[in-house]
């Protein structure tokens, strides 16, 4: 995705919920995402808690759902794989840092080839489903404020930040922190930090 125009329609399509998109960022990404995991997991008896997939899950699931609250301007490619690998390394980290707090000792934690395949095979839809899908979104949208949602609303239809305090009061920095906030929140809520 060399072409700025394309990036930014492919941008525009990820955050009205295009399937197509959302299959298509996950395709181009999701190994450099796992890559970041695995080339991060300094501690290897962490493999044996969770795997790159499990936190590459986490990191769309995550990234999907603020795409489409409008939390993210993205306007070159290079600024998405910067954005994705650090929610990677970032999820990581409170991955590592969630399994140390329970002092799970990792040695302890036994799978079988059998339970490894089951894994795998999850018939969880992944986060790029659930969002296309809208029920993530959905749930997510709720669980926000009034006014959290109207400052979503406008960013999910394109309009920049000054616009968005132009319209609702106060300034765009403002402004951008109260979602930002609120996503946070939100997310916490959901589950999807962690």
């Amino acid at each position: 995705m060399p072409d700025t125009p394309s990036f930014a329609d492919f941008v525009r399509r990820i955050r009205a919920g295009d399937e197509q998109a959302a299959e298509e960022l996950v395709r181009r990404y999701e190994p450099l995402i796992r890559r970041e995991v695995r080339l991060g997991i300094e501690d290897q008896r962490l493999n044996r808690a969770f795997d790159s997939l499990d936190v590459c899950q986490s990191v769309l699931g995550s990234f999907f759902v603020r795409m489409a609250i409008g939390e993210y301007d993205l306007d070159q490619p290079e600024q998405l794989v910067r954005l994705l690998v650090t929610m990677a390394r970032n999820k990581l980290a409170s991955r590592a840092r969630q399994e140390h707090r329970q002092r799970r000792d990792a040695r302890r934690i036994v799978t079988t080839e059998s339970e490894t395949l089951e894994r795998l095979e999850d018939e969880q839809p992944t986060p790029s489903e659930m969002v296309a899908g809208g029920e993530l979104l959905e749930r997510f949208r709720s669980a926000l404020t009034e006014d959290e949602r109207r400052i979503a609303e406008l960013r999910t239809q394109g309009i920049g930040w000054d616009e968005v305090a132009e319209r609702l009061g106060g300034n765009g920095q403002a402004r951008r922190m109260q979602l930002s906030r609120g996503v946070e929140r939100v997310a916490r809520q959901l589950g999807l930090d962690e």
